[in-house]
């Protein structure tokens, strides 16, 4: 005798809200309650009692010729949206993970900050120590600089203003004269040579929006042992690819 399947436990109640969501919301017009009833095969006396809750909590809303969705939904629809964003962001930097077998970052440039949103690394590809924090340590780290080689002059003068350049390792440059000429000159991806991290090195390119030139928006990462630095900048098209499906993850 085989083992009968294991159904899930329904909540009934639950599922004819559900229902009388969806008939709302694929009606053209306003949904009266008797057609709702209808839509959805259920006793009028319910509909009206489902429907009243749905009304107070904000899923659907009363109007003249019957009910539309409520703007609650709304709001779930654009958490929904923001959490789908970021699992897309995700998925984009494990496969660069996997592809490098490096730690894989994303920043994004907010308010005239860089703030590191999230890191996908792995027991054998450890993310850097992050002892400073990249907020003051843009112009020694490889996304600090695609951020900032990317901005135009005024808005990299402006960052560079309210930033110090502290010396982090021996071989961080802390002259914002040859910085800026750096930066100016940086073709293809930004590079950091054991200037945040002694033994470690990694490379960035910059995330844009827009046309032609699109708005700076963060950058895209990996860190490997300064000894793989080579062998990495041959991959960088990975690097820009990732960059390109977490940009259309950012407007999509």
């Amino acid at each position: 005798m085989h083992p009968v399947a294991e159904q899930p436990t329904l909540i009934s109640s639950v599922r004819r809200a559900l229902h009388l969501l969806d008939a709302v919301a694929a009606s053209p017009r306003p949904a009266t309650a008797k057609a709702l009833s209808r839509a959805t095969c259920q006793p009028l006396p319910t509909t009206y009692h489902l429907l009243r809750t749905l009304v107070h909590e904000g899923y659907l809303r009363r109007v003249d010729g019957g009910y539309v969705i409520g703007a609650h939904v709304a709001t779930l629809g654009t958490q929904a949206r923001a959490q789908l964003r970021t699992e897309r962001m995700r998925t984009s930097l494990q496969d660069l993970h996997d592809q490098l077998r490096a730690a894989a970052y994303l920043t994004l440039y907010q308010d005239g900050e860089i703030r590191l949103l999230d890191v996908v690394d792995s027991s054998s590809a450890p993310r850097v120590d992050l002892w400073v924090d990249l907020r003051d340590s843009g112009h020694a780290t490889a996304l600090g600089k695609a951020v900032l080689g990317a901005l135009d002059p005024l808005e990299r003068a402006d960052y560079l203003d309210r930033h110090r350049l502290p010396d982090l390792t021996p071989y961080t440059l802390t002259d914002e004269r040859e910085l800026v000429r750096r930066l100016e000159h940086q073709h293809g991806p930004a590079v950091d040579r054991q200037e945040y991290s002694l033994g470690t090195a990694c490379v960035a390119t910059p995330l844009r929006i827009g046309m032609p030139e699109g708005v700076v928006v963060g950058a895209v990462a990996v860190s490997v042992p300064s000894a793989r630095l080579a062998r990495t900048l041959l991959r960088v098209d990975a690097l820009i690819s990732t960059a390109r499906s977490v940009e259309l993850a950012l407007v999509g």
